[in-house]
């Protein structure tokens, strides 16, 4: 028994390795020198993985502190912190220095996790291999996380199937053992993704409540007290990382208004949107949509099956996965359908979040368990060679049904400039142009990857939530160099500024070359290579210089 089960465990952990690999093809070839660069998220991502990374193998260095926005401190706690991709790209890290391999290797080994815990919660439920493999591939390679490729905390969905695994392994045997288990599960995803952690915490409260009902386990006073221990075990975990956020919100009013949630809800056209091959016929049809959650025609086929079959024969769980589908999709669709209204202002966490939609990947999850319970009962119809054609034409329609070009770029080289920043004295950088319109916050991201190259503070920044003083000094900044911009960064005791001239229009790259000029006894140049220019600032205008001619 224990060789038949160390087997099946060694079968599926090279599942996921084999899938992860092919369906992300050909990012594990190229680990090094992939990246979603082509968004402003993709660019923040990779350095937030690469900056956790770095933090943890370096000993001058803080996590929370991360070197963007300097002077601000607690910085990646702006946005999400990604803590755990960020300690999945730890090794990568430690070992290239490089940060895409940190930044791949975290997505790579997530999604092979995820194939390994929906393999085992399928498996469980309805005992088919082949049926856990189909739903392992329509769940992990679904077209929602594909679509999010440039989000790393979006592909963090490795934890989610196991997190019910713990559920029913608690639910079927109750103990403090599994009710700890339990807990640690959902503290684990909710640090790998805040989203998918509120998720799969309302998947698990449905859960008790269903099945303490089904099972009549409300009666029993131990039951109510070991599903305390789950929840406490998970809060107490997660708490600590939790509390910065809440000092943020409580220090400088940070939140989601009920309002933002409806521009970022579900609309039906997005349970048709994906980002598959098979699927591109449908999408001009659409119109326009606002997320992509469609399942996938093999989880919407086998899940149908599954639903009907497993009505009549296990029909407890049949009915907690129809829950948990209804549930999403509706909390999916925001404020306006009503259920996430009353989630926003019964649950807490609810006001740090502003995506509803996300919460449509639950639907794709519970068609996919229950396609494990259909391609059972197909298996089941046949026997022989009849049997293995099936399993192989199910296997292969899944695989097909959520195969997609993968979006990675080929990233560029480090320019000279970063890598003479890299073996420079200690500084804050400033890089210019400072982009001072809301909408063009993003474009800041270009520079924060670009400072993993050589990890000095970086008076810019991008993240979710943006500082006041960012906003007010983006402006004065933008026509660096000159009299208010020195002051600026003369207060921020900036050491370095870089000037990608390639970002200016003609207009204004003329003009800030004739204020470089006019300030060369305070910038000494460092790099002036095509495009990118390096300058140290060795010395503060006593007073300013007469620019009057240089605009002539």
């Amino acid at each position: 028994m224990n060789l038949r089960r160390h087997s099946e465990a060694l079968f599926a952990v090279l599942l996921g390795i084999v899938c992860s690999v092919y369906f992300t093809f050909p990012l594990a070839l190229h680990p090094a020198s992939l990246g979603r660069v082509d968004s402003g998220d993709g660019q923040f991502s990779i350095w937030n993985v690469a900056w956790v990374a770095h933090a943890l193998v370096s000993p001058d260095a803080s996590v929370f502190n991360a070197n963007i926005f300097y002077p601000h401190s607690g910085t990646l706690i702006y946005s999400e912190a990604n803590l755990g991709a960020g300690l999945l790209g730890t090794p990568g890290y430690w070992i290239t220095g490089n940060p895409y391999v940190a930044h791949n290797t975290a997505v790579l080994i997530s999604f092979a996790a995820c194939v390994v815990g929906m393999y085992f919660l399928s498996r469980r439920l309805w005992g088919s291999r082949t049926g856990a493999v189909v739903a392992a591939i329509v769940f992990s390679f679904s077209p929602h996380l594909f679509a999010h490729t440039p989000h790393i905390q979006l592909l963090m969905v490795g934890p989610l199937p196991f997190v019910l695994l713990a559920l029913h392994a608690f639910v079927d045997a109750p103990g403090v053992r599994r009710a700890l288990l339990l807990g640690v599960a959902i503290a684990v995803q909710a640090l790998f993704c805040a989203y998918y952690g509120v998720l799969v915490g309302l998947m698990v409260a449905l859960g008790i409540l269903y099945f303490s009902a089904s099972r009549g386990l409300w009666r029993r006073p131990s039951w109510w007290g070991l599903t305390i221990i789950a929840a406490a075990a998970s809060i107490l975990i997660v708490l600590p990382f939790f509390l910065p956020y809440l000092e943020l919100q409580h220090s400088t009013g940070f939140g989601r208004r009920l309002e933002e949630a409806r521009e970022y809800s579900a609309d039906w056209q997005a349970y048709f949107a994906s980002s598959g091959w098979l699927h591109d016929w449908m999408l001009s049809y659409l119109g326009r949509w606002n997320e992509v959650l469609f399942p996938g025609f093999a989880a919407i086929l086998f899940g149908a099956i599954g639903a009907a079959v497993g009505w009549k024969r296990k029909r407890e769980i049949t009915i907690f996965y129809l829950l948990i589908a209804f549930v999403a999709l509706w909390s999916s669709f925001g404020p306006d359908a009503g259920l996430y209204t009353v989630l926003y202002h019964t649950v807490p966490v609810f006001s740090l979040l502003r995506a509803p939609a996300r919460f449509g990947l639950a639907v794709t999850f519970a068609l996919a368990v229950l396609s494990a319970a259909g391609v059972a009962a197909l298996m089941a119809a046949r026997s022989g060679r009849a049997r293995t054609w099936i399993a192989a034409a199910c296997v292969l329609f899944a695989s097909l049904d959520v195969s997609m070009t993968m979006p990675f770029r080929v990233v560029d080289p480090v320019p000279k400039a970063y890598e003479v920043l890299a073996g420079s004295r200690f500084g804050p950088v400033a890089e210019f142009p400072f982009f001072y319109i809301p909408t063009d916050f993003h474009r800041h991201s270009r520079y924060v990857l670009g400072s993993t190259a050589h990890w000095q503070p970086l008076v810019n920044g991008y993240s979710d939530y943006i500082p006041h003083d960012f906003v007010e000094i983006a402006p004065l900044l933008a026509s660096f160099p000159n009299p208010e911009g020195f002051d600026i960064l003369r207060a921020r005791r900036a050491r370095y500024a870089v000037f990608h001239l390639d970002l200016y229009n003609s207009d204004n790259r003329e003009a800030t070359l004739k204020r470089i000029e006019a300030y060369k006894d305070n910038l000494k140049p460092l790099v002036q290579e095509d495009n990118l220019w390096l300058f140290e600032i060795v010395k503060w205008p006593e007073q300013h210089p007469d620019l009057s001619k240089t605009n002539q």
